[in-house]
């Protein structure tokens, strides 16, 4: 087993990724690409490199640092600012990730992604906060990336929570080997499952790998009796058709135990940023995001197939709410699309 992965965010007081307060532990890689990722960064299983053009101030730094000549020349600030400009801080295809731009660079406009860290180390973190998990119900997120892809490790990390008393939920797609998944199923609370899209070829088109594994598991965990909590996304133009949510409503009535819960998370934009800092552009640019109220009429389908439904996915629900549909005045935004 690695003695360490390497994790984009331990992220704490997260409301929207399994009960309670939680802390989400993000990390690197994932056996997914899908068009409207919004965690792009988790994608690769390599540190990478953030350039934050707005916190640049085009000191020239991080290209007296740079060995492998892989920094463009400093350019007035205003300039390398300018929303549609061409110019970007980072030769990628030169870059080795040495980093040592990043440790030249004094305001935190280049920074490196994807932390190595310990099991201890991520423990200790989520640890601090046990207070809050044990007043709400709370705990430890696994999340990325795709956790199935670093198995052994969040075996093991999923062992010392368990002897630290701390609960744990599994965020993942399903696409890995059935015996992992059961074996990290098994040693959570609930498993938080992402349904990207029910047609194995639309996934394909949208995800760059067919679903035939992710719903094969999505069975199999069923039967299994596993607590599920079925993430299922609304995509403008991709799964966000009434047709299409009758189709996954028929599917889920077939299985052998029915979801726990089913979180309808609209799709957002938020992520842009994180394209425009890994010198990618944002595929999903000429969406606009949804809100709420444009899912309201898809979460009434699951309404009345008696299918537990929220929209966006918060830990808090109000009681009085049977099928799980957050309450007018819910403070807690909705969950992300990954």
């Amino acid at each position: 087993m690695k003695k360490d992965v390497l994790i984009t965010k331990v992220q704490r007081f997260s409301v929207n990724d399994g009960p309670g307060f939680r802390t989400n532990v993000y990390i690197k890689g994932c056996n997914l690409k899908c068009r409207w990722c919004h965690n792009p960064e988790t994608q690769s299983a390599s540190a990478e490199l953030y350039w934050k053009k707005m916190q640049c101030v085009q000191c020239g730094a991080c290209l007296d640092a740079c060995p492998q000549n892989a920094i463009n020349p400093p350019i007035p600030p205003e300039q390398a600012r300018q929303e549609d400009t061409s110019y970007y801080k980072i030769i990628r295809d030169r870059c080795d990730h040495c980093m040592k731009c990043v440790d030249a660079c004094p305001y935190g406009a280049l920074e490196t992604v994807g932390k190595p860290m310990t099991v201890t180390q991520i423990l200790d973190e989520v640890e601090s906060d046990k207070i809050f998990y044990e007043n709400s119900g709370g705990g430890m997120t696994i999340s990325g990336g795709e956790p199935l892809t670093q198995f052994e490790f969040v075996n093991a990390l999923m062992d010392e929570a368990w002897q630290r008393g701390i609960s744990i939920c599994l965020d993942t797609s399903g696409n890995g080997p059935w015996g992992n998944l059961k074996h990290l199923a098994d040693k959570a609370d609930v498993v938080l499952y992402d349904l990207k899209h029910i047609d194995s070829d639309q996934h394909l088109r949208m995800t760059g790998v067919p679903n035939q594994t992710i719903l094969e598991n999505l069975i199999n965990l069923s039967e299994n009796g596993t607590k599920i909590w079925l993430r299922v996304l609304v995509i403008p133009d991709h799964t966000d058709s009434y047709d299409y949510h009758q189709a996954v409503i028929a599917y889920l009535q077939r299985l052998a135990r029915l979801v726990d819960r089913i979180d309808l998370l609209p799709y957002h934009n938020w992520c842009e940023d994180k394209y425009a800092w890994l010198g990618r552009a944002w595929p999903m640019a000429e969406y606009e995001a949804l809100a709420n109220w444009d899912v309201e009429p898809i979460l009434e389908m699951y309404a009345q197939a008696n299918l537990n439904a929220t929209i966006g996915g918060s830990g808090f629900e109000d009681p009085q709410n049977h099928n799980g549909q957050p309450a007018a005045d819910d403070p807690f935004p909705s969950a992300a699309v990954n």
